[in-house]
């Protein structure tokens, strides 16, 4: 399959510290890959590169053969980081057509109307996000990432401050992308959820890639086998 994703001995420093460690990964077109490790591994790292958000010292990226940077690869990408990425001072409306105008989408206002709908904030649509609980911020933070039907998904713990119908809902717009062949990196703690949608599984702990393949039954069975069998000498 061609890949939609490569990463090539990439190495990224914070100072003198490698947070990336000669980091390799290919991610075929239609596949979801969920990368695993624990807090401080280099996930956000890795996933603010894709995005093109953060400069690296040493290795290539590319997204469908481009580099992250260019204009067409970011309006082809939906990235969901941890800062959520809404203005507070706009409405959940304004918010929606803001991003959907910045991303070309064709009937914008139909579009913004239906993802208000669709995320469970139509009610609100026109309340400023500060007056917003931390769950309707992110439930307006994935809408604006699905907006505009993205070739390219990065979601950095989209599960977070999510309830069990967001979570299900979640879970569902996952779906609906790999049936549409998009390509999804997810970073996430929920591994059982994680588990259930991914074709493919990467380990990433201390900055090292130490295993990337893909999701077997076994995995599906046991979210937490990864952690058991590559687990870093001495780790917990």
């Amino acid at each position: 399959m061609t890949a939609a994703i490569e990463i090539a001995h990439i190495w990224k420093y914070y100072g003198d510290y490698p947070a990336l460690r000669d980091c390799t990964l290919s991610v075929a077109e239609g596949s979801c890959c969920a990368l695993l490790g624990r807090n401080g591994a280099g996930k956000t790292t890795l996933l603010r590169i894709l995005a093109g958000l953060s400069h690296f010292q040493r290795g290539t990226v590319r997204l469908f053969g481009t580099a992250p940077r260019t204009g067409e690869t970011r309006r082809r990408t939906g990235f969901l980081g941890h800062g959520i990425g809404v203005y507070e001072d706009l409405s959940a409306r304004e918010n929606l057509q803001f991003f959907a105008r910045i991303a070309d989408v064709p009937n914008a206002r139909g579009v913004v109307s239906g993802w208000l709908e669709r995320v469970g904030l139509e009610r609100v649509a026109d309340m400023p996000v500060r007056q917003f609980s931390r769950g309707m911020r992110q439930r307006l933070a994935l809408a604006r990432t699905f907006l505009h039907a993205p070739n390219v998904l990065l979601l950095d713990e989209p599960f977070t401050s999510l309830d069990d119908r967001a979570i299900h809902m979640l879970s569902q717009l996952l779906v609906e992308a790999r049936a549409r062949q998009a390509t999804i990196i997810l970073s996430t703690h929920q591994l059982r959820e994680a588990m259930a949608i991914a074709s493919h599984v990467a380990l990433i702990e201390n900055g090292r890639l130490r295993f990337s393949g893909e999701r077997t039954q076994a995995m599906l069975d046991d979210p937490a086998l990864l952690y058991r069998l590559h687990a870093e000498p001495g780790a917990a």
